[in-house]
This record gives C-alpha cells, sequence and structure tokens, in this order.
C-alpha cells in the first residue's frame, strides 16, 4: 500500500466490532513496528502495555470518563504508552535544548502503530481523555501514561469519513 493511500485511508474508529478479535500475528506485526520506529537517540523513552479481555475492559473504563469515548469498551485491545526513562544522551539533549524528546518520540511511536494496524486490517483510535490514576492501576505501573490507543476490528456500519484538514497553504511556507 502506498503511504498516501494509507494517509487517506487511516481514520479513528468510534465503532468496533466488539466480537472480533484481534489474531496475534496481527498484533504482534504492529508491536513490531513501534518496536522499529524511531527515537531520540534510539532510546524509546516508552514503555507498551497491552490490555485484552477483562484488562481492555478496565483500561477501556478509565478511558470513558464525562461520557466521552464510550466506543473504547468495543475495542478487544488497548495499548497504554506510558513514558519510561530517557537514555543520558536524549535527556541531555532536552535538558540543554529544552525539547520533549519524550512527548515527540511516543508521538513517533502512536503513528507507526496506527498506521501498521490499518495494513493489516485493524482500526484504532488515539485517546488522550482518561484518568491516569485508574491506568496506572490496572496495568501496574509507577510512570505516567501518555496515550492509550483503542485497536480492533471496525463495526460494519463503520464508513471511511471525508477527512476535515487545513488547506495546504495554510499549513505549509515555501521559502
Amino acid at each position: 500500500m502506498d503511504f498516501l493511500q494509507l494517509a487517506v485511508e487511516r481514520q479513528s474508529c468510534r465503532s468496533f466490532d466488539a466480537g472480533r478479535e484481534v489474531e496475534e500475528s496481527k498484533l504482534n506485526a504492529v508491536l513490531e513496528a513501534v518496536r522499529l520506529a524511531p527515537s531520540a537517540c534510539n532510546g524509546q523513552p516508552y514503555h507498551l502495555t497491552v490490555c485484552t479481555g477483562e484488562y481492555a475492559r478496565q483500561a477501556a473504563n478509565a478511558t470513558m470518563g464525562m461520557g466521552i469515548n464510550k466506543f473504547a469498551a468495543q475495542a478487544p485491545v488497548l495499548i497504554v504508552i506510558s513514558e519510561d526513562s530517557y537514555v543520558k544522551s536524549a535527556a541531555l539533549g532536552a535538558k540543554l535544548k529544552g525539547n520533549d524528546y519524550r512527548s515527540i518520540d511516543i508521538g513517533i511511536a502512536a503513528a507507526y502503530l496506527t498506521a501498521q494496524a490499518h495494513t493489516q486490517g485493524l482500526s484504532s483510535c488515539i485517546l488522550g481523555w482518561f484518568d491516569d490514576e485508574k491506568l496506572r492501576s490496572v496495568c501496574g505501573l509507577t510512570k505516567s501514561v501518555r496515550l492509550v490507543i483503542a485497536l480492533g476490528y471496525a463495526a460494519p456500519e463503520e464508513t471511511l469519513r471525508e477527512k476535515k484538514r487545513k488547506a495546504a497553504e495554510q499549513l505549509i511556507t515555501w521559502l
């Protein structure tokens, strides 16, 4: 699949097929894409906790405060991305340059994860609304949760929506 075609087709799924499990081989391919994703100084300052079964239900519950993300309860897999420590060289660079490389690296990892999921025929949704304390408890984590990714097969009624994006002239400056 051409990458631009992937960019056109991949979207945040809001309706998962709750009765369809994700095959282990597809989940492993998705996780391998994250493992291969670039990061500052190749430090990979994050950890992935794969939640399935009852853990997925508990993790989904931690993303549904105030009626948000109700669809997460349908996803058979939730991947919780938490912070991990910087490697020394990235920590030095972050301090000297005032850059949050960890957030950048987590964003890249999430992009690789969702792109590979799409190539595997899976749907995904990146969730930034969650209860950090609940997720840490469910997953046995000590460090901050940064993102949760719902993963599974889209329900039959989930159709490709038109993308609403800024025009190139608003987004890009040529010098």
